[in-house]
């Protein structure tokens, strides 16, 4: 470690078992030059704002040089910052603030593949067939009687056939758009090469990584079908990403990477840390990516994908949990990321969406664990639904129809008229335009006003970070007995109880006995010796315990 790369910015290496990570897409979050983009400076400019909020590490999507076809998850260096988000000194500059602010800084890694643009792609390009360079690529040659056909029958994530043919007539795999070929995993100078970009970024002082499709990186040997097809069946091979098994993913030979990637995250100080992006056919086989070997998280999507019951949310935070115990890692919770609708909208849009999001926003951090929050659900913003086709720049739209594109739209700062103080004071460039309601969902105008959702994130996550019970981060939770369709669970320390108490029913419940409420998604009725709880409501309830 560098003079001028400091350390974490404190030395408790178990920090991220109850971390609050907040997610910045780094071209939404903050412009800091006026071009309509958000870039490292703007983050940097912005950390004061992070650390108010209550959050205890940023973990930034990728700001490294690329064409941007895929929104920068196709890299073309992975050891540098592409001119549209700044400089690596953008970059350290920001990092050391962060620090000096108490705030960690998580990077995201894309290791299934490069960018089309990366040179190791360009050279075998030019090499052709069985030469070394391709080796590193998964390069094949086609079936049919001219090689006409695929290798196989293996789909995009981004929809059509997972590959394309180059003007020597061999085939190159890529799971998402042509230009992200899939890199050859077993070939030894792939696996050097991110390592060594592992250690270039923690010479820097991250403290962690967000491993981009964990479970992608190996594939099973001889490249076989899946046995069905979108073409063939109108099914396509996507639906069963984390409910069965496909040849492309979760192979067993993936973990001897993160067995290998442990070491040199272990060997720095300060508690680095790495986080999957994994789906994986059951909760037991996602938990093997976890573990003091490999990482140290896996996101658990199922409670992002739960719906607005409370059956359905306790199963799965029980199963969670279940596993969670086996594995001796907390669990990983998150509400809404880039890739996903944002839960205002998926829980019903306009009011009903909202006073739900809030309430499951009090559920989400009164669970052990670590949570991930996406920019702008501290703002109650819902799902950009009606931009227009040609602004849409998600590779997926073009293909399939389906766009990530609105829940990417550059967050509301202040001001009355678009884009809302994203850049610079008397800039009018945005990427992406922003709808005319959310000026009243701007940080300026929640900032200081009672009952806003931003007040509600600063008060729980002030909560959460100095309250016995909470800041416990691992452990059990105690479910209470209630009416049906109302969840509460307690986590007690020996002098305190907190309890988390959700209305899920479609009525008005009432609610005694966990003692006197400390924070609410919506305001409480008095009832008696009780309290009347509204409908789609959430409330932390502290209890003092006899000594």
């Amino acid at each position: 470690m560098t003079a001028s790369h400091p350390t974490p910015p404190a030395t408790d290496p178990d920090w991220w078992r109850s971390a609050v990570v907040y997610q910045v897409y780094v071209r939404s979050f903050a412009d800091s030059n006026a071009d309509g983009v958000g870039d490292l400076q703007g983050i940097r400019e912005r950390l004061p704002y992070l650390r108010d909020l209550g959050v205890d590490a940023l973990w930034l999507t990728p700001f490294y040089t690329s064409p941007m076809v895929d929104g920068g998850y196709d890299v073309a260096d992975y050891r540098d910052v592409d001119p549209m988000f700044g400089t690596l000194t953008d970059f350290d500059n920001m990092i050391t603030d962060a620090h000096a602010l108490g705030l960690r800084i998580i990077v995201d890694l894309v290791p299934n593949h490069t960018s089309d643009a990366h040179p190791w792609f360009q050279a075998a390009l030019v090499a052709g067939p069985d030469s070394p360079e391709r080796e590193r690529y998964l390069f094949a040659d086609g079936r049919g009687t001219a090689g006409e056909e695929p290798p196989n029958d293996w789909e995009s994530i981004f929809g059509g056939p997972a590959w394309t043919r180059v003007a020597d007539g061999q085939w190159y795999l890529h799971l998402f758009d042509p230009a992200q070929p899939d890199l050859n995993w077993r070939h030894p100078e792939v696996r050097a090469e991110f390592e060594d970009v592992l250690r270039f970024w923690l010479d820097r002082g991250v403290d962690g990584f967000r491993i981009d499709v964990a479970h992608g990186m190996i594939k099973e040997e001889g490249l076989p079908n899946v046995g069905f097809s979108t073409m063939t069946t109108g099914q396509r091979q996507v639906e069963l990403l984390g409910k069965g098994r496909l040849p492309y993913f979760d192979q067993d030979e993936v973990h001897d990477i993160y067995r290998s990637w442990r070491p040199i995250l272990d060997s720095y100080p300060g508690g680095r840390m790495a986080v999957a992006e994994a789906w994986a056919e059951t909760p037991q086989r996602l938990a093997r990516y976890i573990g003091p070997d490999e990482l140290h998280q896996a996101f658990s999507f199922d409670f992002l994908d739960a719906t607005w019951s409370a059956d359905s949310f306790r199963k799965v935070i029980d199963t969670a949990l279940a596993e969670s115990t086996i594995v001796g890692a907390p669990t990983t919770w998150v509400l809404s990321n880039h890739d996903k609708k944002r839960h205002v909208t998926r829980y019903g849009d306009g009011e009903v969406g909202l006073r739900r999001a809030r309430a499951a926003t009090l559920l989400m951090l009164s669970l052990p664990g670590c949570a991930y929050v996406y920019q702008g659900e501290e703002l109650g913003l819902p799902e950009v639904l009606d931009l227009p086709d040609e602004l849409r720049q998600d590779p997926s739209f073009l293909r399939t129809g389906e766009s990530r594109d609105g829940c990417r739209v550059p967050i509301p700062w202040s001001g009355q008229l678009a884009p809302y103080g994203f850049g610079p004071e008397g800039s009018e460039l945005s990427w992406l335009p922003a709808p005319a309601t959310w000026a009243a969902l701007s940080v300026a105008a929640q900032t200081g006003v009672p009952g806003s959702t931003l007040e509600l994130y600063r008060t729980v996550l002030g909560i959460r970070r100095t309250h016995p019970a909470l800041a416990l981060g691992d452990g059990g939770i105690t479910w209470q007995d209630t009416d049906p369709g109302v969840l509460a669970f307690s986590r007690a320390t020996d002098d305190v109880e907190l309890t988390c108490v959700v209305n899920l029913t479609g009525a008005p419940a009432r609610v005694s006995g966990y003692g006197a409420p400390i924070a609410a998604s919506a305001p409480l009725t008095d009832e008696g010796d009780g309290h009347l709880l509204p409908i789609d409501a959430a409330v932390w309830f502290e209890r003092r315990l006899a000594g």
